[in-house]
C-alpha cells in the first residue's frame, strides 16, 4: 500500500509540472503591443450613434463588408460617454461617434486609452428654435441650451460668439467654457448633456444641437437651423475609434478603408443631401 501511495503521489507532481509547463508554452491572448489578440474571421462590433454613425456602419455591413470577408455589428448608444466605456473594457472592438477633442477630453478624465483610427464625416452643430425665426429675436431673459460636454460646448459657444448671441473673452475659441462669456447679453445659458438637447428643444428658447442628434429629432440643418457651423476647415470630424493596440487588428483595417471608401462617400451625400452629414475622409490628426 505504501509504494502504490508513493508512486500515485510521484505520478500527480509530474502531471501538474506537465500542465503548468504547457501553460507556460500556451499562446497569449495578448498582444505585444497591449492590445488584445483577436480572431481575424471573428464578428467585429462597433459601438456608434444611431444617426449617421449607425447609419453609415449599418450601410458597410449590408453593402460592402461581405466583399471583404467582414462579419460586422452595430450596436447603437443614445450617449456620448458609454461607447468609449465599452471600448476601453473590451464589450466591443471599436467605435464610431466622436471627434477628437471629445475623446482627448475623455482619455485625460477618465484614464482611458482610445485612439482615433480613420476619420469618416463631419456633422456641423447649428442652433434651432421653435420659437424664435432670428437669432436677432434673442433678448435678455430667454434662455439658451449648450452641450455640457467640454469639447462641444466650447464649439456651442463659440458659434453663439460668430452670431452675435453672446460675446466672449478676447482669444477665446472653440475651446471656451462659460466663464469665457464676456457678454451673456441677458440671456441665460444652461447646461446639457447632449444628447437629451434636442428632445428638450421647446422648453428653452432656442439650443445649440451636435448635427447627430438634430438629425435623429427629425431636424432639417440646411433649412431649420438658425445659424450652422461652417464645414469648411472643421477640425471636428468624427471618426472610428479603438483602445490603443487594437488598431492592427485585420478586421478594424478592413472596415477603415470601407469607411473611406466611395461607396461610403456616395452613400454620405445621397442620404443627407441637405449637407447636415459631410464626408471627411483620411488620417486623424495627432
Amino acid at each position: 500500500m505504501r509504494t502504490t501511495r508513493n508512486i500515485t503521489v510521484a505520478a500527480l507532481a509530474a502531471a501538474a509540472v506537465a500542465l503548468g509547463a504547457s501553460a507556460c508554452s500556451a499562446p497569449s491572448d495578448v498582444s505585444s503591443s497591449g492590445g488584445k489578440k483577436e480572431d481575424s474571421s471573428a464578428p467585429l462590433t462597433v459601438a456608434a450613434s444611431p444617426t449617421p454613425h449607425g447609419a453609415i456602419l449599418n450601410f458597410v455591413k449590408d453593402k460592402l463588408a461581405a466583399k471583404e470577408g467582414l462579419t460586422l455589428e452595430v450596436r447603437e448608444f443614445n450617449d456620448y460617454n458609454l461607447p468609449n466605456k465599452v471600448t476601453e473594457d473590451g464589450q466591443v472592438d471599436a467605435n464610431f461617434f466622436q471627434h477628437k477633442p471629445f475623446l482627448d477630453t475623455y482619455n485625460q478624465k477618465n484614464g482611458t486609452h482610445i485612439v482615433p483610427v480613420v476619420n469618416v464625416a463631419i456633422e456641423p452643430l447649428g442652433v434651432y428654435s421653435k420659437k424664435v425665426k432670428k437669432l436677432s429675436e434673442l433678448t435678455a431673459g430667454n434662455t439658451v441650451s449648450v452641450p455640457n460636454d467640454p469639447s462641444n460646448e466650447g464649439r456651442a459657444l463659440k458659434l453663439l460668439a460668430d452670431n452675435g448671441v453672446i460675446t466672449l473673452k478676447k482669444g477665446v475659441g472653440s475651446d471656451a467654457k462659460l466663464t469665457d462669456v464676456e457678454d451673456n447679453k441677458g440671456i441665460k445659458l444652461t447646461e446639457l448633456e447632449a444628447g437629451q438637447i434636442a428632445p428638450r428643444l421647446a422648453d428653452v428658447d432656442a439650443a445649440v444641437i451636435n448635427g447627430n442628434f438634430a438629425i435623429g429629432a427629425q431636424l432639417k440643418p440646411s433649412t431649420d437651423a438658425l445659424a450652422l457651423e461652417k464645414a469648411e476647415n472643421n477640425p471636428y470630424a468624427n471618426f472610428l475609434a479603438v483602445k490603443k493596440g487594437n488598431e492592427d487588428d485585420p478586421r478594424v483595417k478592413k472596415l477603415a478603408k470601407l469607411l473611406n471608401s466611395p461607396e461610403v462617400k456616395k452613400f454620405i451625400e445621397d442620404k443627407y443631401k441637405d449637407g447636415s452629414v459631410i464626408p471627411a475622409f483620411g488620417t486623424p490628426k495627432s
